[in-house]
């Protein structure tokens, strides 16, 4: 009996079938992108372990695929004080860092404002989930250079038309800014030390509730009632004594604009991410628990790259929970024909009608003929072909009866 042979847990294989749809979906957001400006790039698949584990990927960083260095030792494994010590490379867990190191080692090439896609994969060793495996597609736009709000407003404006593109009208998108959360946590009186595990835990509204939150912000020593009631408050848009309502003049900018989406304003949204430094965003659907994609403003990370403050910002789609949403309809794809060549041809006659209906912009696939030709075309039909053909002896393309299967 067979063993199964399966990918590792969390990655998968996909069927040719599958392939394609994928990359349909893929090639109407890259073509929405590009009709907004902006420019697809690539970079490495791994990166330097140390720009890896910077700080700036928040808790995606305990999940980097690690590279060992080669040539290690007995010695140098027993030497080492943790296993991150051995490795100097690592895999990318998004997009983001790269892009900033990308940024940093091309600036000269570069225009002043640079719109940048990059549709790549990228790892982390998650555990295995419906919705979540260790090696998936990101979407990714960003706009480097311009610290005004029409960075977020062109962001915002592209993935709405990817989105309605992709026939997906009932997402929206939630938004806060960086400044607001650092602003309630002030005004709720959370102490400095405790304000980075306080937006921890409010991040988890959506998992464990109201109450659960409150709890275990008491747990941190926080007054999680005042913390809730001032972000409820700046919701409502009622007045706070000592809160600095300036804050929310982007939020509003950004409310008030026409991008082609709906925008949520969510006090309490907070993204993972600790590189954000103002306006964030998560994009919704009201069938999914999940998000299907986000991204922020992060002024302070291509700096530390490049040695000069760069204004950066950026958002993303995430394929994998996006790609089960979408129902494109037929794109008028051209024929695919199967020659189903009979035993007593010979190869290089079959291959010579192959390359003349190629040569005539024909997509054409060889197939040696079975008994059972009925099940032969119920498979090539589900891996995507549209016509066939018999090949006989003594037959060329010009003698072929090409007929639609089914």
């Amino acid at each position: 009996m067979a063993t199964q042979v399966h990918p590792a847990r969390g990655m998968r294989d996909f069927l040719p079938v599958e392939k394609r749809r994928r990359e349909r979906v893929l090639r109407v957001i890259r073509d929405a992108y590009e009709d907004h400006g902006f420019e697809e790039i690539e970079t490495p698949v791994v990166e330097d372990a140390e720009r890896l584990h910077a700080g700036l990927g928040g808790d995606n960083e305990k999940l980097a695929f690690a590279v060992m260095r080669r040539g290690l030792s007995i010695d140098d494994l027993r030497a080492a004080e943790s296993p991150l010590a051995l490795a100097d490379l690592g895999l990318r867990f998004d997009l983001t860092v790269p892009l900033a190191r990308f940024i940093a080692s091309n600036r000269a090439a570069l225009p002043p404002v640079f719109r940048a896609i990059q549709i790549a994969p990228v790892w982390r060793a998650e555990r295995p989930q419906r919705g979540r495996f260790r090696q998936f597609v990101q979407c990714d736009i960003d706009i480097a250079g311009e610290p005004g709000i029409a960075a977020e407003l062109e962001l915002l404006a592209a993935t709405a038309d990817a989105l309605t593109r992709l026939g997906i009208p009932d997402a929206f998108i939630r938004i806060n800014d960086r400044r607001v959360l650092a602003s309630a946590l002030e005004h709720a009186g959370v102490a400095e030390e405790l304000r980075e595990g306080a937006l921890i835990t409010v991040d988890k509204l959506d998992k464990i509730g109201r109450e659960g939150v409150a709890e275990e912000l008491r747990g941190r020593g926080i007054d999680g009632a005042r913390l809730l009631a001032t972000l409820d408050a700046i919701e409502a848009g009622e007045p706070l004594d000592g809160f600095d309502a300036s804050v929310l003049d982007g939020v509003r900018e950004l409310l008030d604009a026409n991008v082609g989406i709906r925008l949520d304003f969510d006090p309490t949204l907070v993204r993972g991410m600790g590189y954000y430094t103002g306006p964030i965003f998560e994009i919704a659907h009201p069938d999914l628990p999940y998000s299907i994609g986000g991204g922020g403003r992060y002024d302070g990370m291509v700096g530390r790259f490049l040695g000069q403050q760069l204004p950066a910002v950026g958002i993303s789609l995430g394929f994998e929970r996006l790609v089960d949403l979408v129902a494109l309809p037929d794109d008028g794809a051209r024929e695919a024909v199967a020659l189903l060549v009979d035993k007593a041809v010979a190869p290089a006659a079959a291959l010579a009608i192959k390359r003349d209906l190629v040569a005539a912009g024909q997509t054409v696939r060889m197939q040696r003929r079975t008994k059972n030709v009925t099940g032969l075309l119920e498979q090539l039909a589900a891996s995507g072909a549209t016509h066939f053909a018999f090949v006989r002896p003594g037959d060329s393309a010009a003698t072929l009866e090409v007929k639609p299967i089914g």
